[in-house]
């Protein structure tokens, strides 16, 4: 426990408030494992991993030797004129993770860059074919994909999109997401579902002109724009046939979703499908690195070397050495620790305790995701689905509270999965190598946050 005049890391550094800098949000000293723990003496249970990044805990000292062993032999190059041992160890590493579909890995810093390259690679993949009038692309509404100005004309979050409309590409068309909860007709099989979700991407397809798409573009387990809405099975692999149909290509996003997050390394294989190009982010170094990547099937090498062209792409940080092992060494501890039967196996228990907890709550609508990625819906009518006003922010409000004493954990919070910049949900998504007795922990908290919240808003305050 940290002390109340001396504050004390796990690692037995301390901080004196009277000269810590001034900040705007809690101040994080130190963490360790599931735990954060802040300059005013609180230790924060970390149910979210940031926006599911921390997906090792914090403090794991196998990768922080392989960072410091790394940057103990060379800490920089040039991607554009030498290679590094490590970049070339993880990109054959990602590639046998997807039994070689994946021929070449660009290595990048943030999800927004892997997706903004991935645009970029499909765009130009067709110019090498002679193929230039391929400049559209699909995707979904209720989605993100990033934050630079190409991957945030292609996600649908209104609120993120809001402030940049004007800048913002012109050339994006959209289908409805795969929602089950909120756009299932009555009566409606999967089977039917499916169809209906496929003819909404012909029409896109006939919308835009058929040979004019270059990707059709989703995230296989869709994350913070909607709360963790997983596909109902066959829905990809209904889409990737539409996308064979007219020449297009498929490009999955699993930044968020990824390397492990919903109990199998790759998203994709649990829906059937491989994509022909797959953004990798957050899970990839698990927060020790600032690392991301864009993975290109032998589809798209195999017309490189072909052509004898680049990928007319590049940034300064790419292939980063030190990034690289970081990335890497987290992949080898979850693949030595088995971890990937721990999220699966304590996905289960955590869904089993967020249903028996919340399954009579009068304002949860929905509770949904897979492996350790889990949202909660909330309504204001279960029988309508009719969502809370935006005004209220609903989700902030659990996310404010649950941070605050006596409950320290911090939930991830979004607004928008309902569409129109409506709908509440929080997100839970921990460490793969969480306990049953954590898990317990972070449901019993999250739950008695949820209720405070709604008693707060019945009285009025």
């Amino acid at each position: 426990m940290l002390g109340a005049k001396e504050d004390r890391a796990p690692d037995g550094s301390t901080t004196d408030p009277d000269t810590e800098p001034i900040a705007a949000r809690p101040l994080v000293v130190a963490g360790q494992g599931n735990y954060l723990y802040l300059a005013d003496g609180r230790t924060i249970l970390d149910a979210c991993g940031g926006a599911a990044v921390s997906c090792l805990g914090h403090g794991v000292k196998d990768v922080i030797d392989a960072m410091t062993a790394q940057a103990s032999r060379i800490s920089y190059v040039s991607w554009s004129c030498f290679d590094n041992r490590t970049k070339l160890e993880l990109s054959n590493w990602l590639s046998e993770s997807s039994k070689g579909h994946f021929q070449k890995a660009y290595i990048t810093s943030s999800g927004s860059e892997a997706m903004e390259g991935a645009m970029k690679l499909a765009r130009e993949y067709f110019v090498w074919q002679g193929q230039p009038k391929r400049v559209n692309y699909i995707s979904r509404e209720e989605s993100y994909h990033g934050i630079t100005l190409g991957s945030l004309a292609l996600g649908g979050h209104l609120v993120r999109r809001g402030p940049f409309e004007p800048l913002l590409l012109p050339n994006i068309y959209r289908v409805p997401a795969c929602n089950i909860y909120r756009q299932r007709l009555p009566d409606e099989t999967d089977t039917h579902f499916i169809v209906r979700k496929a003819v909404e991407l012909e029409h896109a397809f006939h919308q835009a002109g058929p040979d004019t798409v270059a990707a059709f573009i989703a995230e296989p387990v869709v994350g913070a724009a909607s709360g963790c809405v997983p596909a109902v099975p066959g829905y990809f692999k209904a889409m990737k046939t539409v996308c064979d149909k007219y020449g297009a290509l498929l490009i999955l996003d699993e930044v968020m979703c990824g390397m492990g997050r919903t109990g199998t390394l790759h998203a994709w294989e649990q829906e059937g499908v491989m994509p022909d190009i797959q953004a990798l982010g957050k899970g990839l170094g698990g927060g020790y690195q600032p690392v991301s990547a864009i993975l290109v099937s032998g589809k798209i090498t195999q017309v490189m070397e072909a052509k004898g062209v680049a990928f007319t792409h590049g940034h300064t940080y790419q292939d980063h050495p030190v990034a690289c092992a970081a990335a890497l060494k987290v992949q080898q501890i979850i693949q030595r620790d088995n971890l990937l039967s721990n999220v699966q196996r304590q996905g289960q228990y955590l869904e089993k305790l967020l249903r028996t907890k919340l399954r009579d709550h009068p304002y949860v609508g929905d509770i949904r995701g897979r492996g350790l990625f889990w949202g909660i819906e909330f309504v204001r009518d279960l029988v309508t689905k009719e969502p809370f006003d935006p005004k209220l922010q609903l989700a902030y409000r659990i996310h404010e509270m649950a941070m605050s004493p006596p409950y320290n954990t911090v939930l991830y919070y979004g607004q928008g999965c309902a569409g129109n910049r409506k709908g509440d949900h929080v997100m839970i998504m921990p460490a793969y190598n969480v306990t049953e007795g954590v898990l317990e922990s972070i449901a019993e908290k999250t739950v008695a946050v949820i209720q405070r919240v709604f008693e707060a808003l019945e009285e009025g305050t």
